[in-house]
């Protein structure tokens, strides 16, 4: 790895060693309680101990660690935490794989990653570490879990799970989605089993309308959940079994097509199948049953399965019509969605039409648009699936649709037999795990008293240690005697404990909380210390937790807050989604032999270096591809910033060589004015817009025209101030990105406090307008147009203003525009 001679003294081995034990021993990065000062909470999502750090932590925190020392240096009281997510099956099944216990395993890994995140530099309150993986975090999770209980909120279940067969666990839905582990991408299966479930569903229309104090999450994000959540307006409407003597109970957004129901779908997992299979046929329907149940619920999730079906020989009868319909079973219809029962509508949805079609099933149409008839249809595509006119549906006939499902909702509510409801696609969270290395679940099992919470002064319910891990099913705690066996708390009989733990998404759900009053013995935190730290000012962490995590603490602070624990609603109003680093093309694995060691960068080039590259090699949000020329290039430039530093040192030592001689006024305003742009524009990147790669740039520029004029300003007085006054503008730019050089030239500078107590530069507003940029319009690539703007003009603004060019106008007349490109600063293409 070649060294740029200019980088030659950069000793950063030395440099980033002297500050890191400077920052520890002088607790730098503690956070105060200093209410004089407007508080700013940054914070990363914590990572899992697996044993070292990778490229995806290190962006991930080196975007964190900029906002919070910039922060800082505003003038903020920032707290900048960091704990460990350390419970988990990977601990358990290294205890498997080589015999080491999950806790030193995961003590051990802590150890080396937080030696290898001081390395970095990042400036984490360590005096709030947490570690879920303590008995002082758990317990919280305990109680917590007792108090949802208490409320009805955690309740005991027997129903179909998903079942890993190589974790050896139960996952939720949204752990299960795609029919893989999200944890070892094993292919799920299906399995019956009691369980814990929290009922995050009395939630669900929260979890909603709380997306509009979310104004500062990505669109993306806010529509991933608001599908995962699912909620749906209609009409709940009960079909009669004669032969059972109950109803069948479905869901139906369109009432207006019920007339058109000409048969009843159920889930395989439906509860009344057990009734309506009985009879002759009832080996055969339940060896279909169970070929079905097994197969992968990702192809029965996402429509990728043969619609497969059979009679079940029963009928229901449709309420509206009065005539009996049958009753099938069939793969694509869930038990988690709706009611695990739908009314078929062949004549108008793809789905139900396509099953028809193939089991010779009636096809009734019962809605036209305005001005239609009704007309045989001979595929899918063909059908008619909007709103329209009633047709073949008794009295309503003629009515429109939205008329119609009113009337008809109010006609089922009279008779009886159905009303309007709200359903959604979100289940309750099965948090039952069958691992030892999770949160002991505080519940009892008695003959006499039946299940029995533990009482809060027993808290916490301990890991024990001494559990055999053999890779068998079931759970190692089940086979230790002096856990299981247990006197129940309310008679002094003989009890058992619950010997499943907890998921541990439910240890990250509250986690941001616990950093508040990380010591606090006697609830999971204070009520001040949440208020006055929360909510959580910015969330930094990958997209891939969209859904899990992101919506179960949602769930969670929603939950603390009707504790009386905290004020807040939402605990992270602003969340940026940092994109994946990737190398040769994918994101980096062991599997595909092109990780990069962080460890190796750091030997190599040091700290500063591998956070600017990875800070200036793209936007935060977006995908960042490694290339190892561009963090030596870095290394390079750190290089040439230093020898720039040491030579402006040696000139002011010096003092000026022609003290009467004068500044060359045109390089001294050409300096002057691109430090104040660059300190406006750098500030307003990293503040507002937390584009740290254009800010990188901007820095870059500067350090360029810094070098550039500095030859012509170096042998008069104001020309010697002015490159001071620049350098340390330098510095102070540089100090979020880099910190550790920028401690050492602060120093050098003659500075006695750390870079981090300054305040950020001030700009003079009039040096720092940037001139105007002209902007070329083209329409279809053929330049039509220029006209002149500022520099910093936002995208939308630069499109209104093309647009309304009036030779544009012109020439866009009786064109549809399809797409505007813009190139930041240069041209607008207007597609036609």
């Amino acid at each position: 790895m070649s060294q740029d001679n200019a980088a030659r003294d950069y000793d950063f081995r030395a440099i980033e060693a002297r500050w890191q034990k400077q920052w520890e021993e002088s607790g730098a990065f503690i956070a105060s309680e200093d209410p004089r000062r407007p508080k700013f909470y940054a914070l990363e999502m914590y990572p899992y101990p697996s044993g070292r750090i990778h490229m995806g932590h290190v962006r991930n925190y080196s975007i964190g660690d900029v906002i919070a020392r910039f922060k800082m240096m505003r003038g903020f009281n920032v707290l900048h935490p960091i704990g460990w997510d350390a419970l988990g099956m990977p601990a358990e099944n290294a205890a498997i794989k080589s015999g080491i216990h999950p806790q030193k395993w995961t003590m051990d890994n802590i150890a080396h990653m937080k030696m290898q995140l001081r390395r970095m530099g990042f400036a984490y309150d360590w005096s709030r570490e947490v570690n879920t993986c303590l008995p002082e975090y758990y317990r919280w999770n305990q109680w917590i879990f007792l108090k949802m209980f208490e409320r009805g909120l955690a309740y005991r279940r027997e129903s179909w799970v998903n079942w890993c067969p190589s974790c050896r666990t139960v996952l939720a839905n949204e752990q299960a989605a795609g029919g893989s582990c999200w944890r070892c991408s094993s292919a799920v299966e299906q399995k019956k089993m009691e369980q814990w479930v929290l009922k995050i569903t009395d939630y669900a229309d929260e979890l909603l309308s709380g997306h509009a104090q979310l104004g500062k999450w990505p669109e993306h994000v806010l529509a991933m959940q608001k599908n995962w959540i699912g909620r749906s307006e209609g009409a709940d409407l009960d079909f009669f079994v004669p032969a059972l003597g109950k109803s069948i109970r479905v869901f139906t957004t369109r009432l207006d097509t019920i007339f058109g129901a000409t048969f009843l779908v159920l889930s395989p997992e439906h509860p009344l199948v057990d009734g309506l299979v009985r009879g002759p046929r009832e080996a055969e329907l339940r060896s279909w049953i169970s070929k079905t149940i097994a197969a992968a619920r990702a192809k029965r999730e996402i429509g990728e399965a043969d619609k497969e079906g059979v009679d079940t020989g029963m009928i229901a009868i449709n309420p509206f019509t009065g005539k009996p319909v049958p009753i099938w079973l069939a793969n694509y219809v869930l038990m988690e969605y709706g009611t695990g029962a739908i009314m078929a509508v062949p004549a108008h949805d793809g789905r139900d039409f396509d099953f028809a079609k193939k089991y010779g099933l009636e096809i009734r149409e019962v809605i036209v648009p305005k001005g239609g008839a009704p007309s045989s249809k001979e595929s899918a595509a063909e059908l008619f699936e909007d709103f329209g006119l009633l047709v073949n549906s008794g009295p309503y006939d003629g009515l429109p649709s939205v008329e119609a499902i009113e009337k008809m909702a109010a006609w089922a509510r009279d008779k009886g037999c159905g009303e309007k409801a709200v359903t959604f696609r979100l289940r309750d969270w099965g948090i039952s795990r069958q691992r030892y290395w999770g949160t002991p679940i505080p519940m009892i099992y008695c003959e006499t008293c039946g299940i029995v919470p533990v009482p809060y002064e027993d808290l916490p319910v301990r890991i024990p240690y001494n559990a055999e891990f053999t890779g068998e099913a079931g759970s190692p705690l089940e086979k230790i005697p002096s856990f299981v066996n247990v006197a129940c708390p309310k008679c002094g009989r003989p009890g058992r404990r619950e010997t499943d733990t907890m998921d541990t998404f439910v240890d990250s759900s509250w986690y941001y909380f616990r950093y508040a009053s990380p010591a606090e013995e006697t609830r999971p935190f204070t009520r001040a210390a949440a208020d006055r730290w929360l909510p959580v000012d910015l969330y930094i962490g990958g997209v891939e937790h969209a859904i899990l995590h992101l919506i179960y603490s949602r769930f969670f602070t929603k939950l603390l807050r009707d504790l009386g624990l905290t004020a807040i609603d939402e605990p992270f109003p602003h969340y940026l989604a940092q994109g994946m680093v990737t190398k040769d093309g994918s994101a980096m694995s062991k599997s595909k032999g092109n990780v990069v060691d962080p460890d190796e960068m750091l030997l190599h080039y040091g700290a500063d270096a591998l956070r600017l590259f990875i800070l200036f090699a793209a936007p935060p949000e977006k995908e960042f591809a490694w290339n190892e020329e561009g963090i030596e290039g870095c290394y390079r430039f750190l290089g040439r910033v230093w020898q720039m530093f040491r030579e402006i040192q040696d000139l002011r030592a010096a003092g000026p060589t022609a003290p009467s001689g004068r500044a060359d006024s045109a390089a001294f305003s050409r300096l002057r004015k691109k430090m104040h742009q660059t300190i406006r524009k750098v500030g307003a990147d990293v503040e507002h817009r937390f584009h740290l790669n254009t800010a990188v740039s901007a820095i870059m520029e500067f350090t360029n025209v810094l070098k550039k004029e500095k030859d012509s300003l170096r042998n008069s007085v104001e020309g010697r101030a002015l490159l001071s006054e620049a350098m340390e503008a330098l510095v102070l730019a540089l100090a979020p990105f880099t910190p550790h050089i920028s401690e050492e030239m602060w120093r050098g500078m003659g500075h006695e406090t750390l870079v981090l107590r300054a305040s950020w530069p001030a700009f003079d507003p009039d040096l720092a307008k940037e001139e105007k940029a002209t902007i070329v319009v083209e329409i279809n690539g053929k330049v039509r147009e220029k006209f002149e703007t500022e520099h910093d003009t936002a995208e939308n603004d630069i499109k209104t203003a093309a647009l309304a060019l009036p030779r544009i106008r012109q020439l866009l007349e009786g064109h549809t525009v399809r797409k505007v490109v813009i190139i930041k600063g240069k041209i607008i293409n207007i597609v036609v």
